[in-house]
């Protein structure tokens, strides 16, 4: 999707470099491979997670099932997001791609000790960045249960527009929850008042 723009160390030492696929002045994005699916299905295991995001536990086979299904899907791509030191603070994907209509969907899932720190924020905008900036997308959408208030806080933050509420549209813990339905479109993309992800770089 594009290319290569450095590698960056963590604590296992230089045998757990990861090549990063994007990155930001703040955080750096990894593509999600196999050998994460431990590390993913720990933090969807959190039950603070699992109630936020609507989840369930599953099990580490299907955790790597799923990796290896994603990783054939050309509309989806998913990435560990990484401090500058290697540390994995979470996950996010751009997935339902559609290059022809120019949308795609955002998910987003903080470890929850990394939170508070601006990570959330910092991967989401660049992630916006490499999909209006490399990618034709003119439109991206994010969901998050309405009392879900750090997600809802991320995501107008990052410039997204509330656009509305899917009523009950999940089951979780027996009783059903509504959705907040977020958008960002190009030209309001285009008028965010911040640096793009490639004005790092150099910096």
């Amino acid at each position: 999707m594009t290319d290569d723009t450095g590698i960056v160390g963590n604590e296992q030492g230089s045998e757990a470099e990861r090549e990063l696929s994007w990155r930001a002045e703040s955080v750096g994005l990894a593509a999600v491979d196999m050998d994460d699916a431990e590390l993913l299905h720990g933090w969807r295991s959190d039950p603070l997670i699992a109630h936020e995001i609507g989840i369930w536990p599953r099990s580490l086979t299907a955790m790597r099932e799923r990796i290896e299904r994603d990783s054939d899907d050309d509309d989806r791509d998913d990435f560990l997001v990484l401090l500058p030191d290697g540390t994995p603070v979470g996950h996010i994907a751009l997935s339902g791609q559609n290059i022809v209509d120019g949308t795609a969907q955002i998910e987003l899932m903080l470890a929850a000790q990394h939170r508070g720190h601006g990570h959330g924020t910092n991967a989401l905008d660049a992630l916006v960045d490499l999909a209006f900036g490399e990618l034709p997308m003119h439109r991206l959408t994010a969901e998050a249960h309405t009392d879900n208030a750090p997600a809802l806080a991320v995501l107008a933050k990052s410039g997204f527009v509330h656009e509305g509420i899917s009523r009950a549209a999940c089951l979780h813990r027996g009783r059903r929850h509504d959705r907040a339905v977020f958008s960002l479109l190009r030209p309001e993309w285009e008028e965010l008042n911040r640096p793009r992800a490639w004005d790092t770089w150099d910096a």
